[in-house]
């Protein structure tokens, strides 16, 4: 008895030297990000920021590499079946949780499969519209979708502004027709080059061109106004409750990751990311706010993705809203 248990206590002590030389040797080359949409859209810039800092922190090459297609579905599965070490890594937003219901045969399980790094920040969404519209409110915009069909445009099948945009038609009760797109960046060239009507965008993503007078800003995703656009109106106050989306980014690792990768990549993030002044003043401008300490472990972020999916997954089921597979 004696002999098992100090065989027992050098294999414990043994496994606690483990984690902190594995964090301590993470990373020893080249981490790749992998963004499931195209470069220039709000996610591929929150990655980039990322590669960057943690490029300085960890003293290690991070790059972005753009994997787009299905539905941000075939971005994310190279990112599930790569090799579980903290070398590749994915960078998504809300679109992951509503696709675990979306669509009904994915080639991996969203939260089996997927480990929650840090859920980084969050911010509604801003319903802009062409210059050339004839209104000058959310009330007025709506009054004329009811009079003429209107042209939506979406960043992909499945992301949060195509959930907006069907959320929206069946709550105003008027018919929108719903255009996708690989990404915000060539979604919103459409917009400003009156192809289409209007469309839902992140403040940081359409803030600029509504500052510049090339696009209008009608309403927001919560119930608060926002200074950044005082022009647009509150969804909420209209529609209610179930009208409060936030867009989220987030970084994940694949299931397997050591748990001292995944703690070193959280400190970095935390240390370079979500608690660097400059960008949270830049945040902070552009209508974005990083998630509250409390939030920020891989812990909180297992409890947040299931909580995504799982209302995601109700609002989707009760509004029916729908993908062609």
């Amino acid at each position: 008895m004696k002999r098992i248990i100090t065989a027992a206590a050098v294999a414990a002590g043994l496994a606690a030297m483990a984690a902190p030389v594995t964090a301590q040797q993470y990373p020893n080359r080249t981490v790749t990000i992998i963004v499931p949409y195209s470069a220039g859209g709000p996610v591929d810039q929150l990655a980039r920021v990322i590669a960057t800092a943690l490029s300085a922190k960890l003293n290690q090459n991070f790059v972005v590499e753009n994997v787009t297609g299905g539905s941000t579905i075939t971005g994310t599965n190279k990112v599930v079946h790569s090799a579980p070490d903290g070398y590749t890594l994915l960078v998504h937003n809300l679109q992951i949780s509503a696709n675990a219901t979306l669509f009904k045969s994915l080639p991996y399980d969203t939260e089996k499969d997927l480990a929650p790094v840090m859920f980084i920040y969050r911010n509604p969404l801003v319903l802009i519209g062409r210059k050339s519209l004839a209104a000058n409110s959310l009330d007025e915009l709506l009054a004329a979708m009811k009079k003429q069909r209107m042209k939506a445009a979406i960043p992909g099948f499945g992301s949060t502004g195509h959930l907006a945009t069907a959320l929206l038609a069946q709550e105003a009760k008027v018919p929108i027709d719903i255009i996708p797109y690989r990404g915000g960046a060539p979604m919103l060239t459409d917009v400003l080059g009156d192809h289409v009507d209007i469309s839902f965008g992140t403040p940081q993503q359409v803030g600029p061109f509504v500052a510049a007078g090339k696009l209008r800003a009608f309403g927001v995703t919560q119930a608060e106004t926002m200074p950044e656009f005082p022009q647009a109106g509150s969804f909420v106050k209209m529609f209610g409750p179930k009208f409060d989306i936030q867009f989220w980014e987030a970084m994940f690792a694949p299931a397997g990751t050591p748990a001292a990768v995944i703690k070193t990549l959280n400190a970095a993030l935390e240390d370079a990311v979500v608690t660097n002044p400059a960008l949270l003043k830049q945040w902070a401008a552009e209508g974005v706010s990083a998630y509250p300490k409390d939030q920020r472990s891989p812990e909180a972020g297992r409890a947040i993705l299931k909580s995504e999916i799982d209302r995601w997954g109700k609002l989707i089921n009760d509004n029916n809203i729908q993908v062609n597979q």
